[in-house]
């Protein structure tokens, strides 16, 4: 046998880092440590307004977003910080400047969005002008991170927006908490903090897609059995942490903070044209919202599975892959490597290794890998249904994708890869691994009703003025309901 030590991680040519995330087996995606909770006392004025922001503070009072044009008032008042912002190196200062200037443009602009869904249901036009005092410091730091100016996932919205109440190493989403806020309430707290929760997985995940490639290229089929089952094992505890935004953010008030996420490229009848960065661009810009399929742990199972070559050439296909370009720099890279690592002619690595050796038991742990990923967005397809569509009739995601469309196009690629991995499993030797060989029979049997579930549920949406109760209820009927709602 030869020493995995010699090869280990040929993928990692390079360091994936910026200083802030370091992509590997220690960290994840998570960043190298705890991001900082606020900003330095030169900047207290931008504090201030950030601790005064939230619809509801800590206290019961109304915050300035509770206020109808409050906002636009505070930060008329606000000194424009672009001077010392662009003296700043330490890349933790920068993030959190990032961060504070992402969700002050965000409340800036939908404030009066808010406002009228708060009487009306509906949500209404957002302010087309950003200010120079936000424009011109968030065009900096977005710079300096070589990032687009508007709330994302990473440096702003969820990974980079968490601190640890007891300052232990737990990262329950219930011992998390925001740095900066919109709703000011629970839910909104519960939904960001669950996506910084199932990351705490991550780290394994990294290391269980390295070391298994690294198996692959030196042959050892005992260690790709192992570090398959690893990666699998790891992403039972995603989907288990992950059903706990059920609970972390009830599905009644999501509509508390959702229209602050809303991206301006796909969501025209909030923003019109674009936004105008006064300062920066005379032209209106458009960035894409923030979106928890920004995430990085499916994405990557996706292209170390293989699931990424089921992906249907369609403009849904075309909008996840643009959202790569929404990532720090470092993880694009580390994803850009590991397809080259794991994309063959003939298709995916690891399972034309696991085919040309009759490794049965390493398929059946694709497989179960796989069909995790399939809980994963099933479960988010579900999330989409109770949380979006039973709440309003607004038809676009804070991505801008339409949201009856975009989770089933994904979703619809893992199944045909399930049912081909089912497939030839069954044309290989029988495994004597009885772990495995349950995960093979039970796939087995549930794949066709997991496709006949997502085919009834898009004639439904299909129809205009669809039910969405009844889109819902479907998950019940066939027993592939994420949660019981009714314990919850």
């Amino acid at each position: 046998m030869i020493n995995s030590k010699i090869t280990k991680y040929i993928l990692l040519k390079n360091k994936y880092t910026d200083g802030f995330f370091n992509i590997g087996a220690a960290n994840g995606f998570l960043p190298l440590k705890n991001p900082l909770t606020s900003l330095p006392n030169k900047y207290n004025k931008l504090q201030y307004i950030l601790d005064n922001m939230p619809v509801e503070l800590e206290n019961g009072s109304e915050g300035f977003l509770a206020i109808p044009n409050k906002i636009e008032k505070e930060v008329r008042e606000l000194e424009n910080y672009k001077e010392i912002v662009n003296d700043e190196n330490d890349v933790f200062v920068v993030q959190a400047l990032f961060r504070g200037y992402c969700f002050l443009a965000s409340a800036y602009t939908l404030e009066s969005s808010y406002q009228e869904f708060v009487k009306t249901k509906k949500y209404g036009k957002a302010r087309n002008i950003l200010p120079s005092q936000i424009s011109q410091p968030l065009s900096i730091v977005a710079k300096k991170l070589d990032v687009y100016p508007w709330l994302e996932y990473h440096y702003a919205y969820s990974l980079g927006n968490y601190k640890v109440l007891d300052n232990s190493d737990n990262l329950d989403w219930s011992n998390l908490d925001q740095c900066v806020k919109f709703s000011g309430k629970k839910d909104e707290a519960g939904f960001i903090m669950n996506h910084v929760d199932i990351n705490q997985y991550s780290p394994k995940l990294v290391e269980s897609v390295l070391e298994s490639i690294n198996a692959v290229k030196i042959g050892d089929s005992q260690q790709i059995n192992f570090w398959l089952e690893e990666n699998y094992k790891s992403m039972i505890k995603v989907n288990e942490r992950r059903k706990e935004m059920w609970v972390a953010s009830r599905w009644k008030n999501y509509n508390d903070f959702r229209i602050f996420i809303m991206g301006i490229k796909g969501n025209e009848e909030i923003f019109g044209k674009g936004l105008i960065y006064e300062g920066v661009s005379k032209k209106p810009m458009q960035y894409r919202g923030q979106t928890g399929a920004q995430d990085n742990i499916i994405p990557m199972q996706d292209i170390f599975s293989g699931v990424i070559d089921f992906y249907p050439k369609n403009e849904l296909t075309k909008y996840l892959l643009d959202l790569r370009t929404y990532r720090p720099k470092c993880i694009q890279e580390f994803f850009i490597d590991l397809e080259k690592e794991t994309t063959q002619n003939k298709g995916n690595l690891i399972f034309n290794h696991l085919i040309e050796s009759t490794n049965s038991t390493g398929l059946i742990y694709l497989l179960a890998i796989v069909e995790e990923i399939y809980k994963f967005r099933n479960g988010h397809w579900q999330f989409v249904q109770k949380y979006i569509m039973s709440n309003t009739k607004y038809s676009k995601a804070t991505g801008g994708t339409p949201i009856i469309s975009w989770i089933p196009n994904q979703i619809k690629a893992v199944l045909n890869y399930i049912k081909i991995l089912v497939d030839n499993i069954s044309s290989l030797p029988n495994s004597t691994d009885h772990k495995a060989i349950k995960i093979y029979n039970e796939s087995k049997e549930k794949i066709d009703l997991k496709i006949k579930l997502l085919n009834n549920q898009l004639q439904i949406v299909k129809q205009d003025n669809y039910n969405a109760g009844k889109v819902f209820e479907l998950n019940q009927k066939y027993k592939l309901q994420d949660v019981n709602l009714e314990k919850k």
